[in-house]
């Protein structure tokens, strides 16, 4: 029987350590936390922990404040690109044109975003 927590199937044969990194804003450090909230051992799989277990990790998860997850994680990382974008800075410029980010040469790499950004203007 798989598991559905936040709109995320959970592999069932993977470990209760590991499993919640499928979701979208839980890495490997958040997951460990959530396991030991649970009080569930290392080693535990999914298919092996009961309907509570799978409802309290979805609770944890899903309502606590501690983990931004999903479509909220989303939003977030999206009204952060939005607030570079208007103020002019480097990163909301390269944004805004599709370039890389972080220093990255465009010369000979960067293929996708450099041929994006041409059939933008060939189509204007």
């Amino acid at each position: 029987m798989s598991h559905l927590v936040l709109g995320t199937r959970l592999v069932p044969s993977g470990q209760v350590r590991i499993a919640p990194t499928e979701i979208f804003g839980i890495g490997p450090k958040e997951a460990t936390q959530v396991r030991y909230r649970l009080g569930l051992s290392e080693n535990i799989r999914v298919n092996e922990s009961t309907k509570y277990q799978i409802d309290r990790l979805e609770q944890i998860i899903g309502r606590g404040r501690d983990y931004v997850v999903r479509w909220e994680l989303a939003k977030v990382k999206r009204a952060d690109i939005e607030r570079l974008i208007p103020i002019s800075r480097h990163r909301g410029i390269r944004h805004k044109d599709g370039l890389p980010l972080r220093g990255q040469r465009t010369h000979t790499n960067a293929r996708t975003c450099r041929a994006a950004r041409n059939r933008s203007r060939s189509s204007v």
